[in-house]
């Protein structure tokens, strides 16, 4: 599967759910945000259709993702049957961690090969700031429950912002030292215009490896797949890695092999290109799954080139985060 600018397609970010059991402030407004109907939901014999159809064409890696996908009965299951594709694909997932440590041990016999954690702070107080919850206890030893069960390495998810949480850069990039994990900063991306924070605030990758530089030489590592869009670097005998995504001021649009299904039964080929493919109505109506394999193929075909960060065109996606997936 290909679109017109020749990129390979074969990695599908599957959302399970809009729903999240955080209220981050730049994810989403205090009082929280209207949630789908449960009848607007796709249902996992439904999603289990689109990822088969999905892997036909050339999908070999699925992230599953929400909203928060941890929230959503019957996921353990439901990973299961993804594991067991004919295709076998590799099946990954993205938690903010609060409901792993019960249920890392039995994601990982169901199929479960990797879990990225979004993670923004280690101190307890900011992180209630942050997310609007307590929970930092809990997420650690959901990671540290993640690691027990082998599911390696882990990936740590930090967007850093300036005069929050940017003097934790270098706690976060001291846990490679003594744990086998890919701790990763982030570029804040601008999703949506009516949050506690804005593009000013976040950091550069620039501006992150210059902090880091105090911990010693980081060591560049050779490009692999499995790292995405991240630069990795390694600090001297550290057991893990160092990952810096520049989403915004250095975009990786040349290399992006996606696609978005979101937990409304919709495509998108880019985070913040707003043209949907509708899955459902084939889903529903009794089309087979030519119909929904042409439906995935021409979502591939609608990817644009590249977004538009930074570029006078641009404008919000008309989703929120927590809506489309990440």
């Amino acid at each position: 599967m290909q679109d017109q600018f020749g990129r390979t397609i074969e990695y599908l970010r599957l959302s399970v759910t809009d729903r999240c059991n955080l209220r981050c402030r730049y994810c989403m407004p205090e009082a929280g945000v209207a949630e789908l109907a449960h009848s607007d939901v796709l249902r996992y014999e439904e999603m289990l259709r689109v990822v088969a159809a999905a892997c036909r064409l050339g999908i070999r890696k699925i992230r599953v993702t929400g909203g928060e996908p941890l929230v959503r009965r019957g996921i353990v299951s439901f990973i299961d049957q993804l594991a067991a594709l004919p295709e076998k694909p590799e099946i990954t997932l993205t938690t903010n961690g609060l409901l792993l440590g019960e249920m890392a041990e039995d994601l990982k016999a169901a199929g479960l090969s990797r879990v990225n954690v979004s993670l923004d702070t280690l101190r307890p107080d900011r992180f209630k700031e942050l997310t609007r919850r307590d929970g930092l206890e809990k997420v650690l030893a959901g990671i540290a429950a993640a690691e027990k069960a082998g599911m390696l390495p882990i990936k740590l998810n930090i967007i850093p912002f300036a005069d929050f949480n940017d003097d934790e850069i270098v706690d976060f990039a001291r846990l490679t030292l003594e744990h086998p994990w890919d701790v990763r900063f982030i570029e804040f991306m601008p999703i949506s215009s009516d949050l506690d924070y804005a593009s000013r605030d976040g950091l550069s990758m620039v501006a992150v490896e210059t902090r880091l530089q105090s911990l010693g030489e980081l060591e560049a590592l050779p490009y692999q797949a499995a790292s995405g869009p991240a630069h990795m670097y390694r600090l001297p005998n550290a057991k893990g890695r160092i990952g810096l995504i520049p989403s915004v001021s250095g975009h990786f649009c040349g290399d992006c092999n996606r696609l978005r299904v979101m937990a409304d039964g919709r495509v998108r080929g880019c985070l913040f290109d707003n043209e949907e493919t509708d899955l459902k109505a084939v889903l529903r109506n009794g089309g087979d799954d030519s119909a929904l394999e042409q439906l995935l193929l021409d979502a591939a075909c609608a990817k644009p080139e590249k977004h538009q960060i930074n570029s006078k065109d641009f404008a919000t996606p008309n989703r929120r985060m927590h809506g489309i997936g990440g």
